[in-house]
């Protein structure tokens, strides 16, 4: 039992500091897509720009996941990748074009990409006393709690002071209180790895077949994912919401993200990868409802959308964690990200693209991608099954 407490503990702990960065981060890009149309850009502009960030930033996990490993340096790399993640937003308030904008987007997701696969890592050893599902999921609730914050002062900043830069300044705060906790709860969980149990995977030097075909499926899904730069762009040039509405669109897909988080945590727990199955199908309807719908349509979409990124952020990640054995895991979430990162930076430009062609070929293409990755989930859990006979009757 005080073991199983010092995880939880731990697990809520980094947790907060996810809030933070969150909070961060998350309230700047609530409004960078609506900023980068003040400042110019094109439709296909914000959608090669947010792909491309999330390439940059997915694609350097498959170093640092390695790096980890490696190095066994998990506290300092996530360290590293906290404060270059949150240092850049405040500066966006300086950006008088949208190529300067742009940039500072990029460094952003390029200190996501360094702490992301080591701080993936050490939560990992946690959640193992809690439940995948479950220790995943609360971390990915606080960290959408954060979501929600970050744009909710944003959108209070830009509705008293009037203008998007003035939201960026505010967050400062939490940047600076998540690095205090961050630093706090190296002191205390020197090796967060004494608090997981026994692995039950095989010690194997390889990663799984199960992954790999894991990874297939997780990369359709990112393919057909708007980002919400695109929305929030969609929303401004098609008046479906205000610029001081915009980020509370963004607010609420953030607070159903975390309450899908838990309840998709707790229920993958029980049924296992399956579950996978049951959040595609749900997040394959918001792209007609957002991009074709009126405000009151757009709102239920943007819902939609938040359920289908609670199961990407947390039980993506937990799924991994029951397929990859723990010497192993830091290079198996890099690998994860870095698939998942072209696959999003790849379809995040075509539905730019298609955006100033036709938004109805973009909404097809969005659907189609989220229902063409259920079978494949349905493949992977036989994979699993077969590899691990052991655990046949328990979710991987």
């Amino acid at each position: 039992m005080p073991q199983k407490s010092a995880a939880l503990k731990f697990v809520i702990l980094l947790g907060f500091v996810s809030l933070c960065a969150d909070a961060t981060y998350e309230g700047a890009r609530s409004i960078t897509g609506a900023y980068l149309q003040v400042l110019g850009a094109s439709g296909t502009v914000v959608g090669l720009v947010a792909g491309f960030g999330e390439l940059i930033g997915y694609g350097l996990r498959l170093a640092i996941g390695y790096l980890s490993d490696q190095t066994r340096k998990y506290w300092g790399i996530t360290t590293l990748g906290f404060i270059l993640n949150t240092a850049v937003v405040p500066l966006l308030a300086f950006a008088g074009r949208w190529e300067v904008a742009a940039g500072l987007m990029m460094a952003e997701r390029t200190g996501k990409a360094v702490r992301t696969p080591p701080r993936d890592a050490l939560l990992s050893h946690g959640v193992s006393q809690l439940g995948r599902g479950f220790g995943f999921g609360l971390h990915e609730a606080m960290d959408q709690t954060g979501a929600v914050m970050g744009p909710l002062a944003v959108a209070a900043m830009v509705y008293f002071q009037g203008e998007y830069r003035n939201g960026f300044t505010i967050l400062i705060v939490p940047a600076v209180l998540g690095l205090i906790v961050l630093l706090v709860l190296q002191f205390l969980y020197p090796n967060p790895s004494d608090l997981e149990i026994e692995d039950e995977i095989s010690q194997e030097d390889g990663i799984p077949r199960a992954f790999w075909i894991y990874l297939g499926a997780v990369a359709i899904i990112a393919a057909g994912y708007a980002d919400f730069p695109l929305i929030a762009f969609h929303f401004q040039k098609g008046d479906i919401a205000s610029g001081q509405t915009i980020p509370l669109f963004y607010a609420l897909a953030m607070g159903v993200d975390a309450v899908a988080a838990l309840i998709f945590g707790y229920l993958f727990d029980r049924v296992g990868i399956s579950i996978l199955m049951v959040a595609a199908f749900v997040s394959s309807l918001f792209a007609p409802l957002v991009f074709l719908g009126n405000t009151q349509l757009a709102l239920l979409g943007i819902a939609f959308w938040g359920i289908g990124m609670g199961a990407q952020e947390s039980i993506l990640k937990a799924a991994i964690a029951g397929l990859v054995p723990k010497h192993k895991r830091a290079t198996a979430y890099g690998i994860f990200s870095t698939g998942y990162g072209f696959a999003w930076f790849v379809g995040s430009t075509l539905m730019g693209v298609l955006y100033d062609r036709s938004i109805t070929l973009l909404v097809i293409f969005s659907t189609a991608t989220q229902l063409l990755a259920i079978p494949f989930f349905a493949w992977v859990q036989l994979q699993a099954n077969k590899s691990q006979p052991e655990l046949t009757d328990k979710p991987i």
